[in-house]
Formats: C-alpha cells, structure tokens, sequence
C-alpha cells in the first residue's frame, strides 16, 4: 500500500481521549501484562493523509491569521469531492455551507424547523450524540425501530415510520445515512421508500452523511439523489472528520439546495455566533479533498474492510450468543450479546469490565437504545484487532 495503515501510533499525551480517557470513570485500568487497545471512540488511529498536514504546515508558514472568508479553493474542492465520490452533479457554492460539526448543524436546522417540545423521529438503534442533542434542546424523540430481517440485515420499518408520524404530529425526522451504530449502508430503494414516507407527510428531514465516504459493501447513494422532492425537502451534512480522523480539527458542512431551508439553517446557526470557520480547518479540507485524498480513502476502506469481516468471522465462529451484522459501513460494529449474558448469568456493565481488564478498551451500546449491547470501533492496525479479540476469546467470551 501507498499509505500507512500499520503503525502502531503512541497517542497518549498527544491530545486524544481515545486513550487519555481510559483509566478513568468506569474506564478501569487494564490488568498487568495487558497493553490498551483504543476501540470505543469513533475516530481512527491511523496517520492521517499526508496532504492534510502539507497543507496546514504551508498555511501556518505565513504569520497572520486574522478575519477571513472561506477560498474559492474550498468550496471547489467540496464540489469535485462530491462529484468523484458520490456522483452529484450540478452542486453550486450557494448549496454548501459551513458548520461547526454535524450535531451542530442538526441543532440548527432543529430550531429553524421545530420548537421545545415538538417531536422529532429517529431511528432506534439511535446515534448517541442525537439523542444527547435533542435531549438537551428539549425536543421530544420518538423512535422507529429497526428490524433485523431473515438474515440478519438491519432495516427500516415503513408502516411504523408511518404511524409514528401521524400520531406525534411530526414534521421534522432524522436520517443516518449510513447508519451508527448499525453500520448499514442504505441501498437506494430502501431511501426512496423512506422518503415517499416523508413526504405524504410533510416532513423535513435532516441527514447525518459523515460516514458516506466509509464504504466497505455496496455503495453509498446521498438522501438528496433518490428523488427531487428528496431533494428539496433533506438537509445534509457531512464532515472530514471521521474519513480523515480530523474531529480535533472541527469543521463540516452542510449541503441544502431548498433557498428557503438554507436561509432558515442559516438565520439558526447565525444567532448563535458560534458558527465560524477556523482557517486552519479549512486548508485541512483542502488538502484532504485532494487526489492523494481520495486515493488514501481509497485504501482506508480496503483495510477497514479487512478488519471488519475479520471481526465478523471470528465473533460468529468463536462468540456463542453474540450477534452482529456484517458491517456495510462505517468502522463501528455493534454487538448483540443479549444471548451470551443470559446464558452465562451475568450482565453488561461485568461483560464491558472483563473487556476492559484484558486491554480491549470497547464502548457501552446501550445509550445507542439497545439494551445488552457493545459498539467496537474497528479503525487500528489489523494486528491490534487480531490480537483483541485473541484476548476476548481467551479471557472474555470462552474463559
């Protein structure tokens, strides 16, 4: 490979709480002779692409950094990344717009559409950081569960999206796309289905696309495409954060080709006064949107794919009771071990410690809105994956 995907990175006192953060909280310390394996927060612990640091390192050479616009080069370089990556033609400057993160840009689409107590639909498993930012906005959270079908493939449940909407009187939903914690990759008929739902009901929605450039089978299709109502009526966001692991960097944006929906997000976030672009944020985009950009994506996604059906494999040969769905996207995998607790009498919090004493530093799934489960970021060096679950097999699972 061009790229380095191999290197085991020493991160700790270098600014992450991938690993700053163990030890501490329910965090326990991993037993002698166990070295940490950061599998829990979602970001990679690989160098990320070189033309990321050239870029920042050649701005930081001039010695002002004072107000700004954004360059013309940025918003090129969003528009041909979109274009190559996932096939959208005809996006402008006007349709693009800086945000301050994914969850921000959600808040703020949430106060332009609906007020403090209105109810919001989500998808059930449920992104934590949506749940935390309606919570906190004060937003009623309705749930549509998803369903596993014959083979064991998460999906989306029309009749009840349906129901629930009519029911709560709702007008604003929120799509995942692809899924967290799930790891689906929507197919595009499963998208266009989901958006006749929204509109014969007159719902806006917001979609989270930050994982669409962490493809691992099949191919991601934008909310926007499927349709032009879809595209009237979605506002999208996406982010370098997780494609490059930039997420100390800040900075997303936001795709919105409806005048009227992007003037509101506008209007919301403006009133704030949080809203505004670091310029070494910037340049970080731009270099990442670059060709060695996507070729190092490119051969991200091969590793991740590696390690992911890796994992897949060994977790349904060696982890009696403990389920899980090939992961189609993201580098996240989401664990059913419902089966395996009841089975060995035990429960989640004792199952997530013993993890945790052998060095396997993975993450609690119930605030995902599952009970008995455990999200596992894939995204280190396949012989960290090949020896994690060497220790949850020998220490954990089959002790």
């Amino acid at each position: 490979m061009k790229f380095d995907f191999t290197s085991i990175i020493e991160r700790k006192g270098h600014d992450a709480i991938a690993v700053d953060a163990i030890g501490t909280g329910n965090m326990v310390p991993a037993k002698e002779g166990f070295d940490p394996i950061p599998m829990w927060v979602a970001d990679m612990n690989f160098p990320t692409c070189p033309t990321i640091q050239e870029a920042i390192i050649e701005r930081v050479k001039h010695p002002t950094f004072g107000y700004y616009r954004p360059r013309e080069e940025y918003f090129d370089a969003i528009i041909n990344w979109q274009k190559t990556r996932n096939g959208v033609g005809g996006l402008t400057k006007d349709d693009i717009g800086y945000e301050n993160g994914v969850l921000g840009g959600v808040a703020s689409a949430l106060r332009a559409l609906a007020q403090p107590g209105d109810a919001v639909l989500l998808h059930r498993p449920t992104y934590v950081g949506f749940t935390g930012t309606l919570t906190n906005a004060g937003y009623k959270i309705v749930h549509s569960d998803l369903y596993k079908d014959e083979e064991g493939i998460w999906r989306m449940d029309y009749d009840d999206m349906d129901q629930k909407i009519k029911e709560n009187k709702i007008h604003v939903a929120i799509m995942c796309n692809p899924h967290n914690p799930c790891g689906r990759v929507w197919e595009k008929e499963e998208l266009e289905k989901a958006m006749e739902v929204y509109k014969a009901n007159d719902v806006f929605v917001i979609s989270d696309e930050i994982w669409s450039d962490i493809i691992l089978h099949g191919k991601h299709t934008p909310t926007q495409s499927v349709s032009e109502d879809a595209k009237m009526r979605t506002m999208a966001f996406y982010a370098t954060s997780k494609t490059f692991s930039l997420a100390g960097l800040v900075g997303s944006y936001h795709i919105i080709y409806s005048k009227y929906l992007r003037d509101r997000v506008q209007a919301s976030a403006s009133k704030t006064h949080y809203n505004s672009m670091n310029v070494l944020s910037m340049y970080a985009l731009i270099g990442a949107y670059r060709q060695e950009g996507q070729e190092w994506v490119d051969e991200l996604c091969e590793v991740l794919r590696d390690n992911c059906d890796y994992a897949y494999d060994y977790i349904n040969e060696h982890f009696k009771g403990v389920k899980l769905q090939r992961a189609q996207g993201t580098y996240m995998l989401y664990l059913d071990c419902d089966e395996w607790i009841k089975a060995h009498d035990t429960d989640c919090d004792a199952l997530i410690r013993k993890g945790y004493e052998v060095g396997v530093y993975w993450q609690d799934g119930r605030p995902f809105k599952v009970d008995n489960t455990i999200r596992m970021n894939l995204a280190v060096p396949h012989t960290r994956v090949v020896e994690a679950f060497d220790r949850l097999d020998k220490y954990v699972f089959n002790a």
